[in-house]
């Protein structure tokens, strides 16, 4: 049996399953649920006054993009009722009206807010304090563009200690057991993402990760051993 069999890991479908259906849709939804995920991760941004289910706006812009509150209602059927559900704000500015969505939708205690700019996720801790908030840290040119590329850990830590972040969604290339570690002492639980690779994934569960975000969960399965060869 794998590893990935075992472990407690949240297994975490990328936008649904943006592998196996154009992410951030019901049909990314409905693949990720029949892959057995814990999370499902989408993206809210807000184009022409509305907030929509892309990854950008220009994404917005190019694709006929699902409503919020569309994707919400589908959510919320009774077959996703195990599923918990990582909301990735991808601009500041509509924290309070993506908040209302979740809860008129009866799933903000189900939701764990992320987004790489700190002052959105604050914003969201004004509104909400009882709301779980990941901040989300990627590699090296957008940890210069929102400053974290110095002093990241420590940084962090402090963050987490005072409470103003629950959660580091690590893109996975910073994860390793002694980075998990120092995070998960002072209270707070490590995401690694993207990760499409299934020994990839299996190195992570190593490391201590509260849980792996993939664009295809079903390498999260068992690995199927070969057949034996007929004499």
């Amino acid at each position: 049996m794998s590893a990935i069999t075992r472990s407690p890991v949240k297994r975490v479908g990328h936008k649904g399953a943006g592998q196996l259906a154009p992410g951030n849709t019901v049909a990314s939804f409905e693949a990720a649920l029949a892959t057995d995920v814990d999370v499902i991760e989408f993206d809210v941004t807000r184009h022409r006054g509305r907030l929509v289910l892309a990854h950008s706006r220009l994404e917005a812009r190019r694709h006929q993009s699902l409503d919020l509150t569309t994707g919400l209602a589908h959510l919320t059927d009774e077959r996703y009722a195990n599923v918990t559900f990582n909301v990735d704000l991808k601009r500041p500015g509509y924290e309070a009206q993506a908040l209302d969505a979740l809860r008129a939708a009866g799933l903000i205690d189900r939701c764990l807010i992320s987004s790489q700019f700190a002052r959105c996720l604050d914003r969201v801790r004004r509104i909400d304090p009882n709301v779980r908030v990941g901040i989300s840290v990627g590699g090296w040119i957008s940890r210069r563009r929102h400053r974290w590329n110095r002093r990241l850990e420590q940084r962090i830590v402090a963050a987490i200690e005072s409470g103003r972040f629950d959660c580091l969604m690590a893109h996975h290339r910073l994860v390793n057991a002694d980075f998990v570690t120092r995070m998960t002492a002072c209270g707070g639980e490590v995401y690694a993402w993207t990760v499409d690779s299934q020994i990839l994934i299996e190195r992570l569960l190593l490391t201590g990760v509260a849980g792996i975000t993939t664009n295809d969960p079903r390498l999260f399965l068992p690995r199927v051993a070969p057949a034996p060869l007929s004499r």
